[in-house]
Formats: C-alpha cells, sequence, structure tokens
C-alpha cells in the first residue's frame, strides 16, 4: 500500500462533493450591498497613475544616467497613454493641458477598459 492510498480517496471524495455546493464568497458577491457599507467602500482611496511610457536597459546604462540625460520610451508622442489603478490598467486616454491652469496636465480618458464587477452588478 503506498501513501497516496491511505485514506485520502475518502477525503478527496468529501471534498469533491464540497465543489458542488455554492461558496459563502460567491453568495455575498450576489447579495445586495448595504447602502451604508458601500459609502465606506467608496471612501477608499486607490492609487491612479498615467504611464507615458517604458524603457528597459541594462544596470551599466542606468548607473551612468545623470542630470539631462533622455531615457527614449517605448511610446512615441500622441501615442496613447495607459491609464493604471492599484497596478491594473484600466483606461486609455490622451494627454491634455488642465483647462484653467495651464501649468498641469492631466489625461483626456479615450477607452474605458470592461469593469467585470461592475458590469456583473447592474
Amino acid at each position: 500500500m503506498n501513501g497516496m492510498d491511505m485514506g485520502q480517496g475518502n477525503a478527496f471524495d468529501e471534498f469533491s462533493a464540497l465543489g458542488d455546493m455554492e461558496s459563502p464568497a460567491q453568495e455575498s458577491l450576489d447579495a445586495p450591498i448595504d447602502p451604508q457599507r458601500m459609502e465606506q467602500i467608496l471612501r477608499i482611496p486607490v492609487l491612479m497613475q498615467v504611464v507615458v511610457g517604458s524603457a528597459t536597459l541594462p544596470v551599466s546604462s542606468l548607473l551612468k544616467l545623470g542630470r539631462g540625460a533622455i531615457v527614449p520610451l517605448d511610446h512615441r508622442i500622441g501615442d496613447p497613454v495607459d491609464v493604471v489603478v492599484n497596478g491594473r490598467v484600466i483606461a486609455k486616454g490622451e494627454v491634455v493641458v488642465v483647462e484653467g491652469d495651464s501649468t498641469r496636465f492631466g489625461v483626456s480618458l479615450t477607452e474605458i477598459r470592461d469593469r467585470p464587477l461592475a458590469a456583473s452588478r447592474n
């Protein structure tokens, strides 16, 4: 008798039977959200970044960089930029000058990625 035969068949069968049941996590996704709880969730801060491009270079080149160095990026002028929230690309956009404050720039969203969780709630 090897170690795989010793009582593990029964445990596996019991675990398989559990797979047919709806998990509590799935049930909670389908349940309506309490408005007060939703308000708390909507106040959670998230980090939003706009990525204009990236570059890959060896450490030796990185160490040679100094003030005034120009690092070419993989995006060209006019290419859409990635709008990233908490590490996930959620949209594409164009860099624009903020109206009323020409010293700042922003991003005009041109494409919103699918929102699977939001879509399943509607």
